[in-house]
């Protein structure tokens, strides 16, 4: 029998399961889909009981005959709120990081005293578990009333699985995520808790082993607290300094080693790792999910898309890739996208290189946000780079070298790290480094 850990990572619209021997080696994984409730408009929620029936078909799925199981890691889509009572079972449907409906709740946010709006050290955003459950608060009373606390989505999984466990526990690189997170003091705002109206779980650290849950086929397995799928990411990557650009439906602009302090108005994030440590984050909506749009509205494949990058140039347009607005620093919530330069010579080709390029500028400002200065090549991940013309144009709007680097199911694989770690094995992933690509000069 060979030893095993399992990483589970509950994202938005999936629950990806892994399996890693102590090799670092992927021997078995399943990804289960699922839909996201939008009841109303700007509204985003899924039951918690949904999440448990993915992660539950997510393991039948796996092959895990001759292998031993030895303990469990979960890694969860960030911010978020669940409305839970003292034995950890849901109240309601997760509230998730997509929902708009706390906008107005935000404004209380901002009418904190100054030095307790900047110890939050982050961009207020309604999606948030701070704005979440104090819309909540006012429009769910009832519920509030009931609540023994909120959970961050993953944390609420992990209660299902661990009935016996003391369920209000979450980690730093969730709970830092929350606009309830004092960033230089690293513990929990009271102001901001006041505004939410909410007790706050209590804070372990990720690799910590919080219980042993019964998985159907598996027999018992320690379950550690696990962590946020971002900071998951990158542990399994590996990157420990520079800048990590992840570049899928949106974009993330990680760069590891930040310093906590209070910031007033802040344009990128800073949020604890799975470690000790912080992180710091420049966020774009409109990355892959711009030019996903591009290509259905062109008529373009993927490959005839990429293939306009073959020629010398845009013919002079420029696209806005805003589509769905975005947060702040390089763009804010009320832009959209455009086409510009248009004129009667304009081609179908021009439009796709333009689009192609304005993603990669966007990614190239909010590097500037971050500030990184070393010239270590920049790390790639996410199926948005896997590309050489991508890397490409990716190395020449930042002007630094890149390299992609590929981790199967990297937030699952960061989950199933932590469980290594919590039962006291050195488990490395498997890493696959691409070349490094040079930025062109330009004539």
């Amino acid at each position: 029998m060979t030893d095993v850990v399992l990483g589970a990572d509950s994202g938005t619209s999936g629950l990806k399961l892994a399996a890693l021997d102590t090799t670092g080696a992927v021997v078995a994984e399943a990804e289960v889909g699922h839909d996201v409730d939008t009841p109303e408009v700007g509204w985003a929620q899924t039951d918690v009981a949904v999440w448990r029936a993915a992660f539950d078909a997510a393991l039948g799925r796996l092959d895990l005959a001759g292998h031993t199981v030895r303990a469990l890691g979960l890694a969860g889509q960030m911010h978020g709120a669940v409305l839970v009572d003292g034995a950890g079972a849901a109240l309601a449907p997760a509230l998730l990081w997509p929902d708009q409906r706390a906008a107005a709740q935000v404004e209380r946010w901002r009418g904190l005293a100054d030095h307790d709006r900047a110890a939050l050290a982050n961009p207020l955003v309604p999606g948030m578990t701070g704005p979440l459950t104090a819309w909540l608060a006012e429009h769910r009373p009832d519920l509030v009333a009931r609540a023994a606390g909120v959970l961050l989505p993953k944390d609420a999984l992990r209660a299902t699985l661990l009935p016996d466990a003391h369920p209000l526990v979450t980690d730093r690189s969730d709970a830092s995520a929350t606009l309830l997170w004092d960033v230089p003091a690293d513990d929990w705002s009271a102001p901001a808790l006041a505004l939410a109206r909410a007790r706050a779980p209590e804070v372990r650290p990720s690799d910590e082993v919080v219980g042993t849950t019964v998985l159907r086929g598996v027999g018992e397995v320690p379950v550690v607290v696990g962590g946020a799928d971002t900071p998951l990411a990158l542990l399994a990557t590996g990157t420990a300094s520079g800048l990590q650009v992840n570049l899928g439906t949106g974009v993330q602009l990680l760069r590891p080693g930040a310093t906590p302090a209070p910031v007033l108005d802040p344009v990128v994030h800073t949020y604890a790792d799975a470690g000790e440590g912080w992180y710091a984050m420049a966020a774009l909506q409109n990355g892959g999910l711009a030019w996903d749009w591009v290509r259905r509205v062109l008529g373009f494949d993927w490959a005839e898309l990429l293939a306009t990058l073959e020629a010398p140039g845009a013919g002079g347009v420029r696209f806005a890739p805003w589509l769905t607005g975005e947060r702040g620093g390089v763009a804010g919530p009320d832009d959209r996208g455009a086409w510009t330069g248009l004129h009667p010579g304009t081609t179908r080709a021009d439009l796709g290189r333009a689009a192609l390029e304005g993603v990669a500028t966007a990614v190239a400002a909010a590097a500037d946000l971050l500030g990184t200065a070393d010239d270590a090549p920049v790390v790639l991940t996410g199926g948005g780079a896997r590309t050489p013309a991508v890397q490409q144009l990716l190395a020449d709007a930042l002007g630094r070298p890149v390299q992609h680097v590929q981790v199967r199911s990297a937030s699952a694989t960061g989950a199933a790290l932590l469980a290594a770690r919590g039962v006291g094995l050195a488990v490395a992933p498997h890493r696959q480094l691409g070349p490094v690509v040079d930025p062109r000069v330009s004539g």
